[in-house]
């Protein structure tokens, strides 16, 4: 069953982290069965809050997305990424 991992960016702290994480992450796909849906483009927000953005990538199982998520290279993108901004992550299943 398809796994999805929404990622939503809350507030930026600071930008050369981001670019730091943004240069790397596409490393940590190698050998992943990732697909990106959707990647901070424009939004119509309908309800709520909303964030700075969003992206949306899909696995083809949870556990290929937590293989991919929990990964050793994926963690360490992810050092720079807690540095330069508030994100949510959220692993959701489809139907």
């Amino acid at each position: 069953m398809a796994t999805y991992i929404v990622f939503t960016r809350e507030s930026m702290q600071d930008q050369s982290e981001l670019g730091t994480s943004l240069s790397a992450v596409g490393e940590t796909f190698k050998g992943h069965p990732i697909k990106i849906l959707a990647a901070c483009g424009p939004q119509q927000v309908l309800k709520g809050d909303s964030p700075e953005g969003v992206v949306i990538v899909e696995f083809p199982t949870t556990a290929a997305a937590r293989a991919w998520y929990d990964s050793p290279a994926y963690q360490e993108v992810t050092q720079h990424r807690f540095k330069a901004a508030r994100f949510r992550a959220v692993l959701v299943e489809g139907v």
